[in-house]
């Protein structure tokens, strides 16, 4: 998969900006405060529809304008397809090839995109829900059924919520809470098996490359830790009836509390480093080398489900690495998967590891 052409009309900083690349690592050089996170930032807009920074999209659309336009050329392995979003106060629209798609979900994963950023060490040690995000982002671009049951969940879930607070004044409402449950757990099990069966394959690749970069002193465990515990082995009828039982159990519990206490919802992931919970006793490093893990993971992970490497989008990340890390890191990517990099200088990367890298300065919202 590569990026040939990347066009911005009123997106942030950037009133128009045209971009062309041959080159299979980009980076973005300048000061802070330029432009060089938004370049980066509207790739992964234009793969997930979606910003890693924001979930307010007008904050896309440039100063004094309707609308932002994005729009790229991509190579993938059975041909070239133009991909274009446009986000105003009436929403996105997007278009393949020129033809508009109905659905975001249908427009979702045509490109394929890995962004590693600083503040991505908040996946390992962060809120539950940094990385519940992280899972909803990965498995949405390579299945785009995953987004619907999703956004299905999270309608059920919100009337659900809301009948729960009802049940607070009136008990006669018990019936309807059946009929929700039904539906919470319908689109609840497919949403469970499928982070079960991607963090299953981020497991395999995850363990294999952590090795690597701690010379095998370190061995990395990802579980999938869901709100209550089930065999996973188990027909989805069996779950379905061990998740209606789990909510029949907390019902008292919810009503009281207004909020529905189990679901993928309130999933989480836990990550181990010689069976030791990384999130609380690992060391700044273990942490740092963690999430290197898990995103090199997740190119293999793409490429696994897709057939070919997504693009990568490094973020001012390789100065926080140290010379090992970033060595480990550029030749993970480097001849195969094509890199876009932002730093505010080359003297804190590794150039000499880096073959045929094209250099763009970037001021003020613009490529010069």
């Amino acid at each position: 998969m590569f990026l040939k052409k990347l066009t911005l009309h009123n997106y942030r900083n950037y009133e128009h900006v045209e971009f062309a690349t041959d080159s299979s690592v980009n980076m973005f050089v300048g000061p802070n405060a330029q432009g060089k996170t938004n370049l980066l930032e509207s790739i992964y807009v234009l793969a997930l529809t979606k910003s890693h920074r924001t979930h307010q999209d007008k904050e896309w659309i440039g100063w004094n304008a309707e609308r932002a336009h994005i729009h790229g050329e991509i190579e993938k392995r059975y041909g070239a397809c133009t991909l274009d979003l446009q986000v105003s106060a009436q929403g996105k629209r997007a278009k393949v090839n020129g033809l508009e798609q109905r659905k975001l979900s249908d427009f979702i994963g045509q490109l394929n995109v890995v962004m590693f950023a600083p503040e991505d060490l908040e996946i390992v040690k962060g809120a539950p829900g940094v990385r519940r995000r992280f899972l909803d982002m990965e498995i949405g671009q390579v299945q785009p059924s995953y987004l619907h049951d999703l956004s299905q969940y999270q309608k059920v879930l919100v009337q659900r919520n809301n009948l729960l607070k009802q049940m607070q004044h009136s008990s006669s409402l018990g019936t309807q809470l059946e009929v929700w449950n039904e539906q919470l757990v319908q689109f609840g099990i497919k949403i469970m098996k499928k982070r079960q069966s991607f963090i299953n394959k981020l497991q395999v690749w995850a363990e294999t490359i952590h090795q690597s970069i701690t010379n095998r002193a370190e061995q990395l465990s990802i579980a999938y830790h869901p709100s209550f515990p089930y065999d996973d082995s188990s027909q989805q009828s069996v779950i379905f009836d061990q998740f209606m039982v789990k909510l029949s159990q907390a019902r008292d519990q919810e009503v009281r509390r207004g909020t529905t206490l189990y679901g993928p919802h309130r999933d989480d992931l836990l990550f181990q480093i010689n069976e030791k919970d990384v999130q609380t006793y690992g060391s700044q490093g273990q942490q740092r080398t963690t999430a290197l893990s898990l995103k090199l993971a997740e190119i293999e992970c793409i490429r696994e489900e897709v057939g070919e490497y997504p693009i990568l989008l490094l973020d001012d990340v390789l100065s926080e690495l140290d010379s090992f890390r970033q060595t480990q890191l550029i030749e993970t990517f480097q001849g195969k998967v094509q890199t876009f990099i932002t730093t505010t200088g080359v003297e804190s990367v590794k150039m000499d590891r880096l073959t045929h890298a094209a250099l763009f300065h970037v001021q003020n919202g613009k490529l010069i």
